[in-house]
């Protein structure tokens, strides 16, 4: 997981260096609809974006609105996401064969739960 590392500039504003979660070649499903199979996950600035494989905007919201959890009968690599009532199933990690416990999905809603989302 990459975290927001914050460093004071000589004016003393704060600047972030680098996003507190990013994921590439995510599967991105609304409900039974794919909208796409190599999207971007992103969480930075206390915001949260799912994009498309080019870059297009197809949902975002505040960290405080999300709510994300694991579902039961999924394998380790997918997470389902609500932004807004809106229910996404995002799969990460499709190129990584290690099915390990710290995987995208895992940093994922690590990255969720210490930036204040509610998780299921």
């Amino acid at each position: 997981m990459q975290t927001c590392r914050r460093k004071h500039d000589e004016g003393g504003e704060a600047v972030v260096t680098e996003a507190e979660f990013s994921a590439t070649g995510v599967r991105i499903e609304r409900w039974a609809r794919s909208l796409t199979r190599a999207g971007q996950v992103i969480v930075k600035d206390g915001r949260v974006a799912l994009l498309t494989s080019y870059g297009r905007e197809i949902d975002s919201a505040p960290v405080g609105v999300v709510s994300a959890g694991r579902p039961w009968l999924a394998g380790a690599d997918s997470a389902v996401a609500r932004f807004n009532g809106t229910r996404y199933r995002l799969t990460m990690g499709q190129r990584d064969h290690g099915r390990d416990r710290a995987g995208p999905s895992h940093r994922f809603l690590e990255a969720l739960r210490s930036a204040g989302a509610r998780l299921d």
